[in-house]
């Protein structure tokens, strides 16, 4: 299964090498790790993607809990909240492919941002599952460098960490 984990941190030194140093030691691989400055410049907020069994998931929510500097900890439900991920592509950019990367932009609602004549970068944003489709999409058009910033994700409703 896929996990979602959002942790609230002091914003001070060492704080991300401490987390992420969790998941070395105990040799759990992290699929996507998000860091930024919340609206209190004080604190910011890692959100960390992540495959296992819910054993897995309880026992790094239980070992974020014991790090120094971590205030809240949350593991964010699918259907209770809302994810997104932004992704730079640059595809390879030729009269023949063209019209395939402006009507699969289209189609997925992304942006070309930079555009020359052996080239263009295109801005995707939305769930994983979507911008996991779209470099399929552009696998047979020549991709040349891909970007992902990882998950952010907040609860759905009233709900905060």
């Amino acid at each position: 299964m896929r996990f979602v984990i959002a942790v609230y941190v002091e914003n001070t030194y060492g704080v991300l090498a401490r987390v992420s140093g969790l998941f070395m030691r105990r040799g759990y691989n992290i699929d996507s790790l998000t860091v930024g400055e919340t609206d209190d410049p004080n604190f910011s907020r890692i959100t960390i993607t992540l495959v296992g069994d819910d054993h897995l998931c309880e026992q790094i929510i239980n070992q974020l809990y014991k790090l120094q500097n971590v205030k809240k900890v949350k593991l964010l439900e699918k259907n209770a909240s809302v994810e997104r991920e932004l992704m730079l592509i640059k595809v390879k950019n030729s009269p023949e492919t063209r019209s395939e990367i402006m009507t699969a932009s289209e189609i997925f609602r992304a942006k070309v941002i930079d555009y020359n004549v052996e080239s263009m970068c295109i801005e995707v944003t939305g769930e994983p599952t979507k911008i996991n489709a779209f470099i399929e999409a552009m696998k047979p058009l020549g991709i040349v460098e891909i970007c992902r910033t990882g998950v952010v994700a907040l609860e759905r409703g009233a709900n905060i960490l």
